[in-house]
């Protein structure tokens, strides 16, 4: 055993013969040594306030099972068995929900640089492609931000004529598009 658990062991025996100082030295070690392996078990998205109450719960535990440890072996394990259930107990309780802090992800979060897309110049080079009903379609809808109906009114037309001269003049600028971008 090592110097760390030679300690342990000395304090919980004391602490079973009735020694409430040996009894409070080894809590306090043991909270520090519970923290670290209540954080490393739990992983992304166990919070600060999860990790005391699993703590808590383990201490709690210890307490009240004391009695269960075997002199014989070393105390880290066993305590380490303790804070590991308590915290799948934790886990369970609330459920697939993990708390992940923004500020450890939102590196990770940053969205993507979009493109500037075209320019006025290049947008009305590429609807120059586009004739007719095919242009002022796609120009009221899709540069305007008319609706169906507004265009369909606008260019007496009807809905379905407005549809179709639409679905026609984005594919075609799509085709053109690609050539414009090579």
């Amino acid at each position: 055993m090592n110097e760390r658990e030679l300690d342990w062991a000395t304090w919980m025996r004391a602490a079973e013969a009735g020694d409430t100082r040996a009894y409070r030295r080894l809590l306090d070690e043991l909270s520090v040594f519970l923290r670290r392996v209540v954080r490393r078990r739990g992983g992304f998205g166990v919070d600060d306030a999860e990790v005391e109450d699993v703590v808590q719960e383990a201490l709690l535990a210890i307490h009240l099972k004391r009695g269960t440890w075997d002199p014989a072996q070393p105390v880290g394990p066993w305590v380490a068995t303790i804070a590991r259930n308590k915290l799948t107990d934790a886990l369970r309780r609330r459920g697939r929900r993990i708390a992940v802090p923004i500020e450890d992800v939102e590196e990770m979060l940053a969205a993507p640089q979009e493109e500037d897309g075209l320019s006025a110049h290049e947008t009305d080079r590429l609807l120059s492609v586009l004739k007719g009903r095919q242009h002022d379609v796609v120009r009221s809808i899709s540069l305007e931000g008319a609706d169906i109906r507004a265009t369909a009114t606008k260019l007496g037309m009807t809905e379905g004529a407005v549809r179709v001269a639409l679905h026609r003049g984005l594919s075609a600028l799509s085709v053109a598009y690609r050539s414009f971008r090579e």
